[in-house]
């Protein structure tokens, strides 16, 4: 059985049980209201997941000095990427080596984005920590490459206009995907669809995505958490410095999202972010397939 923490990992409830092999991936500010000011104070709350004896796989390449001294402290296994484990690749094929055991000739992860060498990396670091326990054969870690799925998380969907699809709803998340974005070559133009918890670090988020965004369409989202679209685009106004970038503001995401394909020529590109509402909004009745109106501007 795998668990995802919800929040942090000392006080959530996933934290009931006595895991025997605790992942921790990236450890980067958000939560900071509940987890603290920094990233030693949110990963020593994330640390609280570990168990004495058990193994902890590690997969931030610059970990927090407080999740290596509370392994130390209760006498965790800890795996740090880098050490313990790491990977290599060439344009064609990836290879992994552990403490014990060694993956050569691998595919590259069937989900896109530059990080998932050191998410796959991670995984396999806890197969092999649990292989007594719980062994997996090669074969079933090659399928697993080739086959993985995960909707929402820079998810590509082919059309006229390319249909990107990310949860992205942190400063580190949205870094991650500007960086993937701009990886995927040329579009004319590129709307996004924002929607976003009004807790978040909106300010790294709205910077980051700047120079690639071209037209955004702010939405509302169906939940008192969330920030208006009124009040992300304001926030946005007062950060915005391209004269050609323009805005406007919607009731909900399908609404953004149908306004961006009647804008958009086929070329283009359309991101829907910010939240798991504003994807799963557009994702209500099944994954659009777009068709932009026209193929060219006039």
């Amino acid at each position: 059985m795998i668990l995802e923490v919800g929040l942090g990992g000392r006080l959530d409830a996933v934290n009931i049980i006595d895991t025997d092999c605790a992942v921790i991936t990236s450890i980067d500010l958000d939560h900071m209201e509940f987890l603290g000011p920094d990233r030693e104070s949110i990963g020593r709350e994330k640390a609280g997941i570990m168990r004495a004896g058990k193994p902890v796989i590690v997969s931030d390449p610059m970990p927090p000095q407080s999740v290596i001294d509370h392994a130390a402290k209760i006498g965790a296994d800890l795996w740090r990427l880098g050490s313990d484990y790491n990977y290599q690749g060439d344009k064609q094929q990836w290879g992994w080596g552990g403490r014990s055991k060694r993956f050569n000739g691998l595919a590259y992860p069937a989900l896109r984005g530059a990080n998932q060498l050191i998410n796959a990396s991670g995984a396999l670091a806890a197969i092999n920590a649990l292989h007594e326990q719980l062994p997996v054969t090669a074969q079933a870690v090659r399928n697993g490459l080739a086959f993985v799925e995960l909707p929402g998380r820079f998810q590509i969907v082919p059309g006229q206009p390319a249909l990107v699809l990310d949860v992205a709803h942190n400063p580190h998340s949205v870094a991650a995907l500007a960086a993937n974005l701009d990886a995927m070559g040329f579009y004319p133009t590129t709307h996004a669809v924002f929607g976003a918890m009004g807790d978040k670090d909106l300010t790294p988020m709205l910077l980051k995505l700047a120079p690639i965004i071209d037209r955004w369409y702010f939405t509302d989202l169906p939940t008192a958490r969330a920030a208006s679209g009124a009040q992300l685009q304001s926030r946005w106004q007062q950060l915005n410095t391209r004269q050609d970038a323009k805005s406007d503001v919607y009731t909900s995401p399908q609404a953004a999202l149908d306004a961006a394909v009647t804008a958009s020529n086929a070329a283009d590109r359309i991101v829907v972010l910010g939240s798991f509402y504003t994807v799963g909004g557009v994702l209500a009745n099944g994954t659009p397939r777009l068709s932009a109106p026209h193929l060219s501007s006039p």
